[in-house]
């Protein structure tokens, strides 16, 4: 940091969420030494109430094709934990258990396979323990498959109004996934709406193109 404040360079840091979940601020005062910081979801002002900017990951939608949606028996519910215990997985099993669907449960394989498991789902679980969805959520609506995850609801309300469009994600817990998932199994216009929807959100927000003129604009602002 010295020697770039000596070569009058600007600097930013870039919260990406382990690095700031369930800290206190002052243990964050770290941020101050940059020009400007920012975070990836509203929910993740709840640890940076000052971010500079609130700037969503993107994804390259050339490499994402919208898959259509299938109508069947006994649609596919596909969860893809990075940790099962962190993203709630043993909630998601005995949830499924319940209901008139087949889970498949993505774990430890190599991303080709993943993603082609992915393509393959009628409803997506994201994780249930965190106050944001994550990656694998954008990525599956990118796919236009209906996503369920955990959500804080004030940081949906700031993104839909950031964003000027409604956050077209089923907002479950542990303790309601099994409500939250019954009309998605029970009805496949809705999975296809809450699919299309998805696609869309992800174009707005998530767009690779549209991600960079927000980074563009803030690196504009501070220089």
């Amino acid at each position: 940091m010295p020697i770039l404040r000596a070569a009058r360079k600007k600097s930013v840091m870039h919260f990406l969420g382990d690095d700031i979940r369930g800290k206190r601020l002052d243990e964050l005062e770290y941020r101050k030494k940059f020009d400007a910081w920012i975070v990836g979801s509203y929910a993740a002002t709840r640890w940076v109430p000052d971010a500079t900017a609130v700037i969503p990951p993107g994804l390259d939608l050339r490499d994402y094709e919208a898959m259509p949606a299938v109508e069947r028996e006994r649609p596919l519910v596909v969860h893809a934990p990075s940790d099962p215990e962190k993203k709630g997985t043993r909630h998601v099993v005995e949830a499924c258990a319940q209901l008139p669907v087949d889970l498949d449960v993505v774990h430890g394989v190599p991303h080709d396979e993943a993603v082609e498991r992915f393509k393959r789902a009628d409803i997506v679980v994201d994780q249930l323990h965190y106050l944001w969805h994550g990656v694998f959520a954008i990525e599956s609506m990118a796919y236009g498959k209906p996503v369920v995850t955990h959500l804080d609801p004030e940081a949906v309300a700031q993104t839909e109004e950031a964003f000027g469009m409604k956050v077209p994600i089923v907002a479950a817990t542990k303790d309601d996934l099994v409500e939250k998932l019954r009309p998605l199994v029970e009805s496949f216009e809705l999975r296809k709406r809450l699919g299309e929807e998805g696609r869309a959100y992800v174009e707005r927000v998530h767009d690779l193109d549209k991600v960079a003129d927000r980074f563009i604009e803030l690196y504009r602002s501070i220089l």
